[in-house]
């Protein structure tokens, strides 16, 4: 049986310890993040919509940083959105940056009316190199 292993990135925040849950779990060649939001390192959320999404990213990229992975290694993206009509068009561009060429993860967007305060998550599955 695969043993699942706790992934924390270098700088973790408080809403690990506040929430009681792992960043990620590693399962044999699999990366399983837990949604990621733009929280500061205090937990709080940062303000502006565009900041908020940015920095999930970062967040995301620093837990996939501790498992040996980088965005290239992600294969499915879910994304939860508060107001997805309103948020489109930024989201969108963020992502186009963030996955700018092919072959592109699969994604599903969701939209959702609470997410303990923020506005934007990500969640995604990575195979480890």
């Amino acid at each position: 049986m695969t043993q699942r292993e706790a992934i924390f990135p270098a700088d973790r925040h408080a809403l690990y310890e506040k929430h009681g849950y792992s960043a990620a779990i590693r399962s044999g060649d699999l990366l399983f993040v837990s949604g990621q939001v733009g929280s500061r390192p205090d937990g709080t959320p940062e303000p502006d919509f565009e900041s908020q999404v940015r920095l999930a990213f970062e967040n995301l990229k620093a837990t996939l940083s501790a498992a040996g992975c980088t965005l290239d290694d992600i294969v499915d993206v879910t994304t939860f959105h508060t107001d997805p009509e309103n948020q489109f068009g930024t989201i969108m561009a963020v992502k186009q940056e963030m996955f700018s060429k092919p072959p592109y993860p699969n994604w599903t967007a969701l939209g959702v009316n609470w997410l303990a305060g923020f506005d934007f998550e990500i969640k995604v599955i990575a195979r480890i190199p």
